[in-house]
């Protein structure tokens, strides 16, 4: 027993080690030319709310729900952008990652998860960005912000099963990573990021339940914009969180399953 437990412990230390190493890698690359570096984490999200608030703040300006509007629309995308970045280059993780795997025993499983926590690093940048527009609009932080690492776990689950799951069948199939990528645009529209909720068909607005990506959004609207407005949101309930982890921990069960019963054939197809 003690023989197996350090073992796994020397497994994760070393899993650890590569992961980390990783991140470390992707992160000075995506920087390594760039004169502002990670500002650009920040100026990105600033960037695309001014621009996406010039067009749609008159016509939301009326929807107390959405005001104010550009702290509504900042909290949606940069949480959606999280999943769309996180998934979109989990996808072809395995693929980039060919040559070492065919040279070195690996944890194929850490290629998917890295890109995740790649894009949380990224998140937790960006968030930088969500603080300035909080200042700016003057909304009264409160205790809901407790509930901020409890949603980063439920994403993190969401996204690293549909990194999995991605990261698996692009071996076989590699219309597939293009095919995500439809997908995500499709995906955007279908979550009121820039639009609210109230203004869809009730037909609409109950389908609306089968997106996770509406139940993540909103936990993060409900628990920034209760400062604002305490009517119009709500701390988080239990049926929000059951909601949120339940789309996690099925799509995470699914991508670990499909990725396992498929990864000893990836050697014959990346």
């Amino acid at each position: 027993m003690s023989f197996s437990l350090t073992s796994l412990v020397e497994q994760f230390k070393h899993d650890w080690f590569v992961l980390s190493s990783l991140v470390s890698k992707d992160f000075k690359l995506k920087y390594r030319r760039s004169i502002l570096g990670v500002v650009w984490s920040v100026l990105n999200p600033l960037l695309m709310m001014m621009v996406m608030s010039a067009v749609f703040i008159y016509i939301f300006r009326g929807d107390e729900t959405t005001q104010p509007y550009p702290v509504y629309l900042i909290l949606g995308t940069t949480l959606f952008s999280l999943m769309s970045s996180s998934t979109s280059s989990g996808a072809s993780s395995i693929l980039n990652s060919a040559s070492l795997i065919k040279k070195i025993r690996i944890n194929k499983m850490i290629f998917p998860f890295e890109k995740v926590l790649f894009e949380l690093v990224n998140f937790a940048l960006s968030l930088v960005a969500v603080v300035i527009v909080l200042v700016f609009f003057r909304v009264r932080l409160t205790l809901n912000l407790v509930f901020i690492p409890l949603l980063l776990f439920y994403v993190t689950l969401f996204c690293a099963g549909l990194a999995l799951l991605l990261s698996a069948l692009a071996v076989f199939f590699t219309d597939i990573i293009y095919l995500w990528g439809v997908i995500l645009t499709a995906w955007t529209y279908a979550t009121p990021l820039f639009y609210p909720v109230l203004s869809l068909d009730p037909t609409i607005q109950a389908l609306m339940r089968f997106n996770p990506m509406y139940h993540y959004v909103t936990f993060f609207r409900s628990i920034i914009m209760c400062g604002y407005d305490a009517l119009a949101w709500q701390t988080p309930s239990l049926g929000d969180n059951l909601y949120c982890l339940g789309f996690g921990l099925i799509t995470l069960v699914a991508g670990v399953l499909v990725f396992k019963a498929t990864e000893k054939r990836f050697i014959l197809f990346v």
